[in-house]
């Protein structure tokens, strides 16, 4: 086993690809460009919209499979691999529980846009950080035409303490996942990144040697069992830390891009 043998490589986002300023770092690219040209399928596996992940990867767009929405939207090039779809029903049910807990506002995911029916200038900073596309509704129980990939809360209050616990209870029938200090995703039981990667695997006959993955936070978790080289950021939740098999540099150190430069590099040697 041996890291010149790595074919896929599949990176979160926010907390480890981007930094603190939810920047990616300039010298992604060129190495990037290297392992493209060394045949190494690259994949961004996270909790944002598929609309913002395309604009903040603009530049190699077309060359990068996005595994949005937790895994529950894998798309190649406007082609979709994999949808992971969750019933109206449950988000209502969801919607209901939110308007129970102080400081929470409720995000449908869908595949065409976000709905949103609060409009406060706090949570719509935090919201269009995560989504290009998104419509302010009267009423999100109200919501019908499209596709619900997942449904969010922005906590101000912490992601953890407030809103995990109201729907702690739905772990045996829905995908309930901590993804950041201010954020809760529930999805489809079938949807994680894990799922996503499976698909992807299996699509590419690439084997779980062969796979490279970075994460940093609870929705990373399934993903970063399905890779031999499973690396938790400096910077992750010290749970993650204990799941993953290697550890990188924090994202505010170019955690990721380091390791993707010691694959490249090892990579062009075995080469001569």
């Amino acid at each position: 086993m041996s890291i010149t043998d790595i074919r896929l490589i599949a990176t979160d986002m926010d907390g480890t690809l981007l930094n603190s300023n939810h920047e990616v770092n300039e010298s992604f690219e060129p190495v990037f460009r290297k392992l493209k040209d060394q045949g190494i399928i690259f994949v961004a596996a996270s909790g944002r919209q598929y609309y913002n992940l395309l604009k903040t990867l603009d530049f190699v767009k077309d060359e990068v499979i996005f595994a949005s929405e937790n895994g529950s939207y894998v798309v190649f090039r406007d082609e979709e691999i994999h949808v992971q779809p969750i019933d109206h029903a449950s988000v209502k049910e969801l919607i209901q529980i939110s308007r129970n807990i102080p400081n929470t506002y409720g995000i449908i995911c869908g595949k065409k846009k976000a709905y949103v029916d609060r409009n406060e200038p706090e949570f719509i900073d935090h919201l269009k950080l995560y989504f290009e596309r998104y419509e302010i509704v009267d009423n999100l129980l109200d919501v019908e035409d499209d596709d619900f990939l997942k449904f969010t809360l922005c906590d101000l209050n912490g992601s953890e303490a407030n809103s995990y616990p109201h729907y702690k209870h739905l772990e045996d029938s829905l995908k309930v996942k901590i993804s950041g200090p201010i954020w809760l995703d529930i999805s489809h039981p079938l949807a994680n990144k894990g799922v996503a990667m499976d698909v992807l695997q299996k699509k590419f006959g690439v084997s779980f040697e062969q796979t490279m993955v970075f994460g940093d936070y609870f929705n990373d978790v399934e993903m970063l069992q399905k890779a031999y080289y499973s690396y938790a950021m400096g910077n992750a939740h010290p749970d993650i830390k204990k799941i993953a098999r290697f550890t990188a540099k924090t994202n505010d150190e170019n955690g990721v891009v380091e390791i993707l430069s010691e694959v490249a590099d090892a990579v062009a040697l075995a080469e001569k």
